[in-house]
């Protein structure tokens, strides 16, 4: 029987929908049991929308973040980025989709302690063949968007955690990514920069930006339009718009 619950594209929006997570699920087999990190999720999304999944440690958050990011695979379902089927792809594929379309974002900033922040934003475009003057140039423009102007020549271990999570959110923008994937970010922050990261994530997204911000932290539902709670790799919808004018 077809679960109606699931959230569905219909083709007159399907246009404006970056992101479409349809029937997902992914599942890990041992010699004792079956074990569903995913089930049967689906989820959309359009430009310009802040998207919370929140749920407890555990729950399949990080692996369906993982699914759209093209760094796992599913293994029924399909997902959609930008009308694009990152199933379809190969890994190289996959990988060009994180450098062009999609931008990663994790706990652990990720980011290379012998370059600069400018240097860190600056090396998907290179990757890409963007000259390297021109690569700066815009990594500067990324860092100023995030409120880190003259901060690029700077060593990320001269930096704060707040301003290096800045850092990584630079670099999963930079070269026009529209779609950007963020996993527990404010994990390692406290109260008061955990706010100042939600507060400029809700600034880009008023900018065009799609965020998707996998979580925990409560504090995330003050800025989402949309939250998607997971329990056990299901996927519930529930609209904040709705709640707040109620």
């Amino acid at each position: 029987m077809a679960d109606r619950s699931r959230v569905l594209i219909s083709p007159a929006d399907a246009a404006e929908t970056l992101l479409a997570v349809e029937g997902v699920s992914r599942r890990f087999v041992t010699r004792s049991e079956t074990v569903w990190a995913v089930r049967e999720a689906d989820l959309r999304a359009r430009a310009g929308e802040f998207v919370c999944v929140f749920g407890a440690s555990g729950s399949g958050k990080s692996t369906l973040l993982n699914l759209v990011a093209g760094l796992d695979q599913a293994d029924d379902g399909r997902i959609l980025v930008e009308s694009t089927d990152v199933g379809r792809l190969n890994e190289d594929q996959r990988a060009r989709l994180r450098l062009t379309s999609v931008g990663v974002v994790f706990q652990d900033h990720n980011l290379i302690e012998e370059f600069t922040a400018r240097e860190n934003v600056a090396l998907p475009l290179e990757v890409t063949g963007v000259p390297y003057r021109e690569a700066l140039a815009q990594a500067d423009q990324q860092l100023a968007r995030v409120g880190l102007e003259g901060l690029g020549g700077r060593l990320p271990s001269q930096l704060s955690g707040g301003q290096r999570q800045r850092v990584g959110i630079a670099r999963a923008l930079v070269g026009d990514r529209r779609v950007l994937l963020a996993d527990e970010p404010t994990g390692a922050l406290d109260s008061t920069n955990s706010r100042a990261l939600f507060v400029l994530l809700r600034q880009l997204c008023d900018q065009g930006t799609l965020a998707v911000v996998c979580t925990h932290d409560m504090m995330c539902r003050e800025y989402a339009d949309t939250v998607y709670e997971m329990v056990d790799g299901r996927v519930v919808r529930r609209d904040l718009a709705a709640e707040r004018t109620a």
